[in-house]
């Protein structure tokens, strides 16, 4: 028999708005509170030195050469955020139909980490397991001969990669591939190869969705993705008992925390996670909703600051006990202020 949280509750021996007479008693009451510790800064990382270059499609976002990310996480590290996500902008030249690039212990991602931990060594850095940036079709997977992304023949390349991010340092890595059996595999390896206390973020529940276009801008893969769509890994968007049952098998197979991706579109599955599994549970502010409201916010529509942090807000309630944005530097600066 479910509870009413409003038996015997009347008007007006109960009058809810006592409770929001003064900012005091609100901020005693608030049942939700957002702080730098939520918060996990994703970076784009370019080769060259003292470089820095504009992503159009997300107003504020820049890719940086490794030197210039390795001030950006001493600059963050001191706002409080606690981890930063990084993401290899590769030349064109190094992408290929094996993605071999993607576990070269000199590419960019894995001196990105080195340099990070090197000059900050108290900042989480989260390391994006996926080949997309390295493929030279833009999927996150090898294909076979028919032209689809073949599950097992991927994970053996995923489990180099996230061998190589380990090596390289990495406090966490981050398979974001949606293929099948990729946390046992990465698991095992980690396992075998004296990295037991790497943690997996598990992307659970990373749908095809259509919010994700500023981010390929970003790494470079739209371009060598063409026409083509992720629907064959990644989940539908009209789905949500499925999430459960991916979060529960990822889990099974060793991951320490999972993702819902992308955030805003589905905080119903957030819930749903947070509440069957009650895991830490990670949701990922995408480049399109950060695109979104920035476009608002430079027409003036909408307040920044304060849609910002209701946005963050509503992840929290859902359940969230951290969110990836791209507004993480900037909320923590605002944080520290008031």
């Amino acid at each position: 028999m479910k509870h009413d949280p409003a038996a015997g509750l009347e008007y007006p021996a109960t009058r809810p708005r006592r409770l929001r007479r003064d900012e005091a008693t609100r901020r005693l009451v608030r049942e939700n509170r957002l702080s730098a510790d939520d918060l996990i800064q994703p970076v784009f990382v370019i080769e060259g030195t003292d470089q820095t270059e504009p992503v159009p499609s997300m107003p504020g976002v820049e890719r940086m050469s490794v030197d210039r990310l390795t001030a950006e996480a001493q600059t963050l590290a001191e706002l409080g955020v606690p981890a930063m996500t990084v993401f290899p902008v590769t030349p064109q030249e190094a992408k290929s139909d094996d993605a071999a690039e993607a576990w070269n212990p000199q590419g960019l991602a894995q001196r990105a980490v080195r340099a990070i931990k090197a000059r900050v060594p108290e900042m989480a850095v989260i390391t994006d397991v996926a080949l997309d940036p390295f493929t030279s079709h833009g999927q996150d997977g090898l294909l076979d001969d028919s032209g689809y992304v073949a599950n097992d023949m991927t994970l053996e390349a995923l489990v180099r990669q996230a061998r190589s991010h380990a090596e390289a340092g990495a406090d966490i890595v981050a398979p974001s591939d949606m293929m099948d059996g990729r946390i046992a595999a990465i698991r095992a390896a980690l396992e075998a190869d004296g990295y037991p206390e790497t943690r997996i973020l598990a992307y659970a529940a990373k749908y095809a969705s259509a919010f994700y276009g500023p981010f390929r801008d970003a790494v470079g893969s739209a371009g060598n993705l063409g026409g083509g769509d992720k629907r064959t890994y990644q989940m539908d968007p009209g789905n949500g008992a499925e999430a459960l049952r991916e979060v529960g098998m990822d889990l099974a197979e060793g991951a320490d925390m999972v993702m819902i991706k992308p955030g805003m579109p589905y905080l119903d599955v957030i819930r749903r996670v947070r509440e069957h599994f009650d895991v830490p549970t990670f949701a990922y502010q995408v480049s399109g909703e950060y695109a979104m409201l920035n476009a608002a916010f430079e027409q003036g529509w909408l307040a920044r600051r304060a849609c910002v942090m209701e946005a963050l807000l509503g992840f929290k309630r859902a359940g969230a006990d951290a969110i990836l944005t791209y507004f993480a530097r900037e909320v923590a600066g605002w944080l520290a202020d008031r």
